[in-house]
């Protein structure tokens, strides 16, 4: 029999964290041309036509929270779901918005009033809380190429609400495969429409439309799981149609499908790639990368490679105390406190 993502799944080893890891540092690389001025963008972005490799390695992210967080939701009820996904997420963010406010905002302002501007506690308040992201600080780093303070931060509060639309629609009961899969075709199909009828769109619907269908995909993929082949074989045509689609129209669900199924298979498939375990280092590296990019540019790395490798490196070590002192702490005492729960 050939296996199923539901058979590759139930071994209990997946490279997700270690492609995660992977896909962070892409977006480091990628912000680079923008953070440093230079004209252009990254290679990726030159062998899709479309993509930058920032711009896959969301893509890439987005599809694999759609898949865990609803293998999340299935294994755990709901409170314990939403007390998980919180401390998933906001111990970490809350950490770095905190740092980069009352640390980095002082140290570089130019501007006396830094205290007293709105804008201050806007960024406090909108990326702490999830609400909305908050891109600028005043007087930090206003005289770069790029003045924002945390360019990254955008996916953050899509991802939070994508977090409650997938808890409605499993207390619903829609996470069944029938009725999941015609939600899914029906939204991407008025999606779709939408896009094509008020095209072009502004970038941040484009961009809110484009990462909640990988994320209803990784989630379709969860439900779906059991009758989905998961094949190196199965990958091929779907890479040979996004190849031959380049610069096309029919290049956009070609790569839909590539990066869908291909992220899967190599999550799940290889027996080769090492293992990171338990220890998640992405979402530290995600957070703490635009700034260190930023800090690098000031302190003399002004090329793309020299301002990705020296990035890197202060972002790796921002994203291993962010893991040991805050992200798995929160992780272990949710763990602690519902096992307490549960043989009470």
């Amino acid at each position: 029999m050939r296996p199923t993502l539901a058979d590759a799944w139930a071994g209990g080893r997946n490279h997700f964290n270690l492609i995660r890891l992977v896909a962070a540092w892409l977006v480091i690389w990628s912000h680079a041309w923008a953070i440093t001025g230079t004209p252009g963008n990254d290679p990726f972005a030159g062998l899709t036509l479309t993509r930058s490799a920032g711009a896959f390695a969301v893509d890439v992210f987005f599809v694999i929270s759609g898949f865990l967080v609803a293998s999340s939701f299935a294994r755990h009820g709901w409170r314990e779901f939403l007390v998980a996904r919180a401390l998933r997420i906001y111990p970490a963010l809350i950490v770095c918005t905190l740092l980069t406010v009352c640390v980095l905002g002082p140290l570089l302002t130019t501007s006396p009033d830094y205290w007293r501007s709105p804008a201050t506690w806007r960024y406090l308040a909108g990326n702490a809380t999830l609400w909305r992201a908050e891109f600028w600080l005043p007087g930090v780093f206003e005289a770069l190429p790029r003045t924002a303070v945390n360019g990254s931060l955008w996916t953050l509060p899509i991802e939070g609400r994508l977090y409650l639309a997938l808890l409605v629609a499993g207390l619903l009961g829609m996470l069944r495969p029938r009725r999941y899969a015609l939600a899914w075709a029906l939204a991407l199909a008025v999606a779709c429409a939408y896009a094509w009828r008020h095209a072009p769109l502004p970038d941040w619907l484009a961009y809110l439309i484009w990462v909640t269908a990988f994320f209803i995909t990784g989630t379709l993929l969860w439900v779906w799981r059991a009758r989905i082949v998961l094949t190196w074989w199965g990958l091929l045509p779907l890479l040979v149609a996004a190849a031959a689609a380049r610069g096309t129209p029919w290049f956009v669900p070609a790569y839909f499908a590539a990066v869908a199924y291909g992220t899967f298979c190599l999550g799940l498939l290889p027996r080769w790639l090492p293992s990171t375990g338990r220890h998640d280092l992405s979402y530290g590296l995600y957070l703490y990368g635009w700034p260190m990019q930023q800090l690098a540019l000031l302190a003399g790395a002004i090329t793309p490679t020299m301002n990705t490798l020296a990035a890197t490196v202060f972002a790796l070590v921002c994203a291993t105390g962010s893991w040991w002192l805050v992200e798995r702490p929160a992780l272990d005492w949710k763990r602690k406190r519902f096992a307490r729960m549960r043989d009470a």
